[in-house]
Protein backbone atom coordinates (compact mmCIF):
# COMPACT_ATOMS: atom_id res chain seq x y z
CA UNK A 1 0.00 0.00 0.00
CA UNK A 2 0.81 3.70 -0.97
CA UNK A 3 0.25 7.03 1.21
CA UNK A 4 -0.73 10.06 -1.05
CA UNK A 5 1.93 12.10 -3.01
CA UNK A 6 0.93 14.85 -1.27
CA UNK A 7 1.03 13.36 2.25
CA UNK A 8 4.92 12.10 1.68
CA UNK A 9 5.75 15.33 0.49
CA UNK A 10 4.09 16.77 3.81
CA UNK A 11 5.97 14.46 5.88
CA UNK A 12 9.29 14.98 3.58
CA UNK A 13 9.14 19.08 4.99
CA UNK A 14 8.31 17.59 8.83
CA UNK A 15 11.60 15.76 8.65
CA UNK A 16 13.44 18.36 6.52
CA UNK A 17 12.27 21.36 9.71
CA UNK A 18 13.11 18.99 12.20
CA UNK A 19 16.44 17.88 11.29
CA UNK A 20 16.98 21.54 10.33
CA UNK A 21 16.00 22.15 13.76
CA UNK A 22 17.47 19.11 15.77
CA UNK A 23 21.16 20.11 13.72
CA UNK A 24 20.71 16.68 12.64
CA UNK A 25 22.58 16.50 8.72
CA UNK A 26 20.30 15.41 5.77
CA UNK A 27 22.03 12.88 4.27
CA UNK A 28 20.89 11.25 0.95
CA UNK A 29 20.72 7.68 2.67
CA UNK A 30 18.80 9.68 5.40
CA UNK A 31 16.62 11.40 2.94
CA UNK A 32 15.67 7.85 1.36
CA UNK A 33 15.12 5.61 4.29
CA UNK A 34 12.91 8.43 5.63
CA UNK A 35 10.81 8.51 2.49
CA UNK A 36 10.36 4.87 1.88
CA UNK A 37 8.86 4.95 5.40
CA UNK A 38 6.86 7.60 4.72
CA UNK A 39 5.30 6.72 1.40
CA UNK A 40 4.73 3.26 2.59
CA UNK A 41 1.42 2.06 4.85
CA UNK A 42 3.13 -1.18 5.20
CA UNK A 43 4.82 -0.26 8.74
CA UNK A 44 8.20 -1.92 6.90
CA UNK A 45 10.49 -3.28 9.14
CA UNK A 46 14.38 -2.38 8.72
CA UNK A 47 14.97 -5.30 6.52
CA UNK A 48 12.01 -4.08 4.53
CA UNK A 49 13.39 -0.56 3.97
CA UNK A 50 16.89 -2.41 3.34
CA UNK A 51 15.31 -4.13 0.48
CA UNK A 52 13.32 -1.71 -1.54
CA UNK A 53 16.04 0.87 -1.07
CA UNK A 54 19.32 -1.74 -2.37
CA UNK A 55 18.51 -1.34 -5.61
CA UNK A 56 18.77 2.41 -5.75
CA UNK A 57 21.66 2.88 -2.99
CA UNK A 58 23.91 -0.41 -3.42
CA UNK A 59 25.89 0.69 -0.66
CA UNK A 60 23.43 1.18 2.51
CA UNK A 61 24.16 -1.12 4.73
CA UNK A 62 21.10 -2.75 7.45
CA UNK A 63 23.17 -1.00 10.41
CA UNK A 64 22.69 2.52 8.83
CA UNK A 65 19.13 1.82 8.08
CA UNK A 66 18.48 1.18 11.99
CA UNK A 67 20.40 3.88 13.20
CA UNK A 68 18.45 6.18 10.78
CA UNK A 69 15.31 4.70 12.23
CA UNK A 70 15.92 5.05 15.40
CA UNK A 71 17.61 8.74 15.03
CA UNK A 72 13.77 9.39 13.57
CA UNK A 73 12.40 7.63 15.85
CA UNK A 74 14.25 9.99 18.77
CA UNK A 75 13.28 12.94 16.32
CA UNK A 76 9.84 11.82 16.78
CA UNK A 77 8.97 11.25 13.13
CA UNK A 78 7.69 8.09 13.17
CA UNK A 79 6.65 5.39 15.66
CA UNK A 80 7.68 1.64 16.75
CA UNK A 81 4.78 -0.81 16.67
CA UNK A 82 4.44 -3.07 19.78
CA UNK A 83 6.88 -3.97 22.08
CA UNK A 84 10.68 -4.41 20.56
CA UNK A 85 10.01 -7.63 19.27
CA UNK A 86 12.82 -9.88 16.73
CA UNK A 87 11.96 -7.52 14.26
CA UNK A 88 11.14 -3.53 15.06
CA UNK A 89 8.42 -2.04 12.45
CA UNK A 90 8.10 1.57 12.00
CA UNK A 91 5.51 3.75 11.17
CA UNK A 92 5.29 7.60 9.93
CA UNK A 93 2.01 8.27 10.47
CA UNK A 94 1.84 10.11 13.52
CA UNK A 95 -1.85 10.59 13.35
CA UNK A 96 -3.63 8.83 15.81
CA UNK A 97 -4.47 5.32 14.54
CA UNK A 98 -4.54 1.76 15.75
CA UNK A 99 -3.35 -0.83 14.11
CA UNK A 100 -4.46 -4.55 13.02
CA UNK A 101 -1.76 -7.22 13.55
CA UNK A 102 -2.00 -10.55 12.12
CA UNK A 103 0.05 -12.63 14.02
CA UNK A 104 0.53 -15.57 11.30
CA UNK A 105 1.95 -13.26 8.94
CA UNK A 106 2.95 -9.86 10.73
CA UNK A 107 0.72 -8.04 7.82
CA UNK A 108 -0.19 -4.61 9.99
CA UNK A 109 -2.32 -1.76 8.68
CA UNK A 110 -3.69 1.11 10.34
CA UNK A 111 -7.37 1.97 11.09
CA UNK A 112 -9.02 4.59 12.68
CA UNK A 113 -11.78 4.37 15.82
CA UNK A 114 -13.40 7.02 17.36
CA UNK A 115 -14.52 4.24 19.79
CA UNK A 116 -11.39 2.96 20.37
CA UNK A 117 -10.12 6.75 20.45
CA UNK A 118 -13.17 7.09 23.55
CA UNK A 119 -11.43 4.22 26.12
CA UNK A 120 -11.00 5.63 29.52
CA UNK A 121 -7.58 4.95 30.58
CA UNK A 122 -7.72 2.47 33.82
CA UNK A 123 -6.89 4.82 36.79
CA UNK A 124 -4.07 1.74 37.85
CA UNK A 125 -2.36 3.09 35.02
CA UNK A 126 -0.98 6.49 36.86
CA UNK A 127 1.12 4.05 39.13
CA UNK A 128 3.41 3.26 35.94
CA UNK A 129 3.57 7.25 35.25
CA UNK A 130 2.17 9.97 32.78
CA UNK A 131 0.30 9.01 29.81
CA UNK A 132 1.31 10.64 26.09
CA UNK A 133 -0.22 8.71 23.74
CA UNK A 134 -2.62 5.43 23.56
CA UNK A 135 -2.88 2.72 20.81
CA UNK A 136 -4.98 -0.67 20.46
CA UNK A 137 -3.22 -3.20 18.23
CA UNK A 138 -5.45 -5.56 17.46
CA UNK A 139 -4.16 -9.07 16.62
CA UNK A 140 -5.75 -11.51 14.66
CA UNK A 141 -5.76 -13.73 11.23
CA UNK A 142 -5.90 -11.83 8.02
CA UNK A 143 -7.69 -12.49 5.51
CA UNK A 144 -5.06 -14.09 2.92
CA UNK A 145 -3.74 -16.45 6.06
CA UNK A 146 -7.34 -17.54 6.83
CA UNK A 147 -8.12 -18.10 3.21
CA UNK A 148 -4.68 -20.59 3.09
CA UNK A 149 -5.43 -21.82 6.25
CA UNK A 150 -8.79 -23.49 4.71
CA UNK A 151 -7.08 -24.44 1.36
CA UNK A 152 -4.65 -26.23 3.53
CA UNK A 153 -6.96 -28.33 5.50
CA UNK A 154 -9.03 -28.80 2.20
CA UNK A 155 -5.79 -30.20 0.70
CA UNK A 156 -5.13 -32.01 3.07
CA UNK A 157 -1.55 -30.57 3.40
CA UNK A 158 -1.43 -30.41 7.62
CA UNK A 159 2.33 -30.40 7.50
CA UNK A 160 2.68 -26.22 6.90
CA UNK A 161 3.63 -24.11 9.25
CA UNK A 162 1.17 -21.41 8.96
CA UNK A 163 3.20 -19.32 12.04
CA UNK A 164 6.12 -18.60 9.29
CA UNK A 165 6.25 -15.12 8.18
CA UNK A 166 6.49 -13.89 4.68
CA UNK A 167 8.63 -11.86 3.72
CA UNK A 168 8.09 -8.25 2.28
CA UNK A 169 5.07 -7.63 5.15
Amino acid sequence: MQVSRDEVERRMARFKETAKRAGVKLTHQRLEIFREVASSADHPSAEAVLKALRPRLPTLSLDTVYRTLWLLSDLGLVSTLGPRREVARFDANLARHHHYVCARCGLTRDFESEELNALPIPESVADFGSVDATSVEVRGVCSRCAKEEIEESDSGDSGGDLGTKRSGQ
